[in-house]
């Protein structure tokens, strides 16, 4: 005789799995950033970490309503046709009964705003398997749960960060690095494409436009002791343009230097142009 089921207990581990999946979401995030080149303003971390820990009572809020939604009829239909058609039943049908329930308001909700299809169904699939494993996870009857859920969850999303960590310290990810190169890369235009303008060319001559500051000077690139503190060089009489760091990849070259407050975080940045020439609305010629 199985043990009879407490819905309040679905409830609550189907809405611990949802913050659960969203935690973990974000390990993962944070995991692939490291992968990228870093953004044009470095990310403050007791910012970001103070703002997730503050929308996670509104995460917790939106997974309780998505559980009693969807997650608990889907629990309780699927234990209705596990006494029909026997208890196997209730694992394969909850994830089908997200799905039904799903399909109204998503597609209902697409058609009203002319969402593209593909986005629609995206979403949809998404949904459903986020919502189906909390279902079939809170499917089990038992005190211990809760606790069983809590601790493996726990466990898978802090294992995911700590692997991911050692597989981006020992080389298994792909942490970023910003491309090796040499003079021979920096010919060209280079720009933000807001009227700020750096042209190099293979005699080792720059010219640069920029407002309040143009004219023409000198460059040299540095190889430096590794891609991280490879240089360029520039001096253009009455320009404060000394040195420029390498960024970007092999396929979108930059050029970055820190402006502002050296605390602030903020790069300014310029792209090489990738045929050369002089994009639509520069002002230089």
């Amino acid at each position: 005789m199985h043990q009879k089921r407490s819905y309040a207990v679905v409830l609550v581990v189907s809405t611990l799995v949802g913050l659960l999946e969203v935690a973990l979401t974000v390990v993962v995030v944070v995991l692939y950033v490291h992968t990228q080149p870093p953004p044009d303003r470095d990310p403050d971390g007791v910012e970001i970490g103070a703002a997730l820990v503050g929308t996670v009572p509104l995460i917790g809020f939106i997974s309780f309503l998505l559980s009693l939604v969807f997650v608990l009829p889907a629990v309780a239909l699927a234990d209705l046709l596990g006494r029909w058609l026997g208890q196997h039943a209730a694992w394969w049908s909850a994830p089908l009964i997200v799905a039904a329930l799903l399909t109204p308001p998503v597609f209902g909700y697409a058609a009203y705003n002319d969402t593209q299809t593909r986005a629609t169904l995206l979403f949809w699939v998404s949904a459903t398997a986020s919502l189906s494993l909390g279902a079939l996870i809170a499917l089990p009857r038992g005190d211990r749960l809760l606790g069983r859920v809590a601790r493996w969850g726990t466990g898978v999303v802090v294992g995911t960060g700590l692997f991911g960590a050692l597989g981006l310290a020992v080389g298994l990810l792909p942490a970023y690095e910003p491309p090796a190169i040499g003079p021979q890369a920096m010919i060209g235009l280079w720009n933000d494409r807001m009227g700020h303008d750096l042209v190099f060319t293979s005699d080792g001559r720059v010219t640069g436009t920029f407002p309040g500051c143009s004219g023409s000077g000198t460059w040299v690139y540095e190889g430096g002791r590794d891609v991280w503190t490879q240089k360029v060089r520039v001096d253009i009489p009455g320009c404060t343009l000394p040195v420029w760091d390498v960024g970007g990849t092999a396929e979108d070259l930059r050029i970055l230097q820190r402006i502002g407050d050296p605390d602030s975080g903020t790069l300014f940045r310029l792209d090489k142009s990738p045929d050369g020439s002089w994009p639509r609305g520069s002002t230089s010629r």
